[in-house]
């Protein structure tokens, strides 16, 4: 399995811990403030970084570009940032959070375009001299 796959699969898992914990501290605590953090936490957190997992292991060609491994590192540092405090502010009323979470939430979309650029992209890789490896 390509490096890239295998990451978004273990931050998937964590992603998916994490959103159980806050689901469980809902139910326990019997406030359900937080549930728009808890729902992005299992969607962005669990599910879209198992879907980008699968589609880099389905893709391994593309898997192996340096962008792959950039999308990984900016989805996620977008996601650290933005949901704790997202979580935060709903959950503790911090309201003074929200431009913590706007900016978490442009890195997470710029994460998902270069995403889109990867899926729309060619697979094959140019040489500085503009020639393929297959063609020289």
């Amino acid at each position: 399995m390509p490096k890239v796959s295998n990451l978004f699969f273990k931050t998937a898992v964590v992603w998916l811990i994490l959103g159980i914990g806050a689901g469980l501290q809902m139910a326990i605590s019997g406030d359900h403030g937080s549930f728009p953090a808890h729902a992005h936490i299992n969607l962005l957190g669990w599910v879209t970084s198992a879907i980008f997992g699968g589609y880099y292991a389905l893709n391994p060609a593309k898997a192996e570009r340096k962008i792959a491994m950039i999308h990984y590192g900016l989805y996620n540092v977008g996601l650290v940032i933005m949901l704790p405090a997202l979580y935060l502010m709903l959950h503790g009323g911090y309201s003074a959070l929200e431009p913590v979470v706007a900016a978490g939430s442009l890195m997470v979309a710029t994460a998902v375009l270069i995403f889109a650029f990867v899926v729309f992209s060619s697979t094959s890789v140019r040489s500085v001299s503009g020639l393929s490896p297959a063609t020289r």
